[in-house]
């Protein structure tokens, strides 16, 4: 699947997006421990507009990456099957 980097959705930038899919990948700093009421709002916006939003903390993926990684398969996998 093509994902793109820093993709705009006014008013909105996604960290990855797989447009195909409409899956978003956003990964998460420390900063976001302050900005959960944000965090909650963009996502059911995004949610609206049909996009399913995948967050994982930086954390998890230095310290997960495989763990991270078949998530995010098996959120591929989940959609491509709803798709068709």
């Amino acid at each position: 699947m093509k994902f793109r980097r820093q993709f705009p959705i006014e008013p909105y930038i996604a960290d990855f997006v797989c447009l195909e899919l409409k899956l978003i990948i956003e990964l998460d700093g420390s900063q976001h421990f302050d900005q959960i009421a944000y965090d909650k709002e963009r996502t059911d916006f995004l949610k609206e507009r049909g996009f399913e939003v995948c967050r994982f903390w930086n954390n998890d993926v230095f310290k997960n990456t495989e763990g991270v990684m078949e998530s995010i398969r098996l959120t591929i996998l989940k959609r491509r099957d709803e798709r068709d």
